[in-house]
């Protein structure tokens, strides 16, 4: 298990699916855990109540990271309850579908606002707390970057740009002992995947066939990826995308 002692890590989009579950395998790792919520309050004191039953440290802070204001608010609150943020989970994000007949202004400001700005910003505001020993952030982008559909038309836009983004900041926050790394999830089944209808039985079913490792993904499954990425055992690795996939391609 990754060795977390002592860091103190924000989680964004942490209430519910892969956010909850990376914020539960952090403090399991060792990490005091910032649980950040937009809207589901309850969903993000179960997860800190879960942690702290198991002996971890968490607390739940509120703010939805298209909101620059809200960005400000939720990294003064975890500076002053458990200390500056070294490690960044950028994990909030928007899942708007939809093909180019159903883009509109509105539905690209949903995806990108959250998904490209809101994770800039949250990062923008996580370097000024990293001391002189660095820090880490770990985006969440997704799989489906390299094998693109229509549905996801902007939603994958964004994940490209997490991209592009993860591999420029790796090279700029360097000097300053901060890495960046991307995990890309395939297909996972997580409240918010089931709530969109991309999980239905038929997809997961064809999913599977494809997959090497014969099953669709878990929220723990990329968990154990991001453990590792934020601790020192992945000291050498900047600027890479991982894909956790089971082997699906």
């Amino acid at each position: 298990m990754s060795n977390l002692t002592g860091k103190i890590a924000l989680v964004t989009g942490a209430s519910k699916g892969i956010g909850a579950s990376v914020a539960k395998h952090l403090a399991k790792c060792g990490a005091a855990v910032a649980v950040s919520y937009a809207s589901s309050i309850e969903s993000a004191e179960l997860v800190v109540r879960e942690i702290v039953s198991a002996g971890g440290r968490a607390i739940a802070v509120q703010g939805d990271i298209s909101d620059p204001q809200a960005i400000e608010r939720i990294f003064s609150e975890v500076k002053s309850t458990l200390g500056p943020t070294n490690i960044l989970i950028n994990n909030a994000g928007r899942f708007v579908l939809g093909t180019l007949e159903t883009v509109t202004p509105e539905t690209y400001h949903q995806n990108f606002d959250t998904n490209v700005l809101g994770l800039l910003l949250t990062t923008k505001a996580a370097v000024t707390q990293f001391g002189a020993d660095g820090g880490v952030i770990v985006n969440i982008g997704s799989a489906l970057t390299s094998s693109p559909t229509p549905f996801t038309l902007t939603y994958g836009a964004t994940k490209a740009a997490v991209d592009y983004v993860t591999k420029a900041l790796a090279i700029e926050l360097g000097p300053k002992k901060i890495r960046v790394n991307a995990v890309l999830p395939g297909p996972t089944k997580t409240e918010g995947a089931a709530a969109s209808g991309a999980m239905t039985d038929e997809f997961v079913g064809a999913i599977v066939q494809r997959t090497p490792l014969g099953r669709a993904g878990l929220p723990e499954d990329i968990a154990l990826v991001v453990a590792f990425l934020a601790s020192d055992d992945a000291r050498w690795l900047t600027g890479q995308l991982v894909a956790a996939t089971g082997g699906l391609h």
